[in-house]
């Protein structure tokens, strides 16, 4: 169970419940934090994430995981776990998603990553490198899930640093409203297939930095 990859798990049990017509709602839930990296020149290198799953999920994950200490999981313990998450990752865009001056950016594939275990839920920590740094007037970079099985939630407290960032630069964050009541009137097949594919837009945190 703990070789394989947190979102392949997540998302073939979210298609067993859309089969069945389950209500539209979140499967698994993550608290993130994100950090924009700035090169000396002031482009955009890359944004490093830091994704808290919750303790039920968690638990889910490290079923048949061994460690030599019950209850506490090492780094290297988890590295292996930490390393098929990630790869999943690429087949949904790493849920992220950036424009420079309107345009879309693509990222590399993820690098210095690693799971820690704390006070019962996972985190897993990585860094995505822009494919080609950029030095926009504004980027806009938005964290969510299509389809919403996953709802991620920046956390309350530091969500998101921008790190050797110019001077003069700003940030804004717009966290999502609150549809649920419109996501329980959906069934997961229906916006799977057709208009409502992108259902999980409504739900996205939306980071924009403004430079000089």
């Amino acid at each position: 169970m703990a070789m394989r990859a947190l979102f392949g798990l997540l998302l073939a049990a979210a298609m067993t419940f859309a089969a069945g017509a389950a209500r539209a709602h979140p499967h698994v839930w993550i608290t993130a934090t994100s950090e924009l990296l700035y090169a000396a020149d002031g482009s955009i290198t890359g944004v490093r994430h830091a994704w808290t799953f919750d303790d039920m999920f968690s638990a889910y994950a490290l079923q048949g995981l061994e460690s030599k200490t019950k209850g506490a999981y090492t780094r290297e313990e988890l590295g292996p776990l930490a390393q098929t998450n990630v790869e999943s990752l690429k087949e949904y865009a790493y849920f992220t998603f950036a424009r420079g001056d309107g345009k879309k950016e693509r990222f590399n594939e993820p690098v210095d990553y690693f799971l820690d275990y704390k006070d019962t839920v996972l985190t897993l920590h990585f860094t995505l490198p822009l494919k080609n740094p950029v030095k926009p007037k504004q980027l806009v970079l938005e964290v969510f899930d299509r389809s919403y099985f996953i709802d991620f939630q920046m956390a309350k407290d530091n969500p998101v640093k921008l790190v050797g960032a110019p001077a003069g630069c700003q940030m804004k964050l717009d966290r999502p409203s609150d549809g649920s009541a419109t996501a329980q009137k959906l069934n997961e097949q229906t916006f799977l297939n057709g208009e409502n594919s992108n259902f999980g837009m409504m739900f996205a945190n939306k980071i924009t930095v403004d430079c000089p």
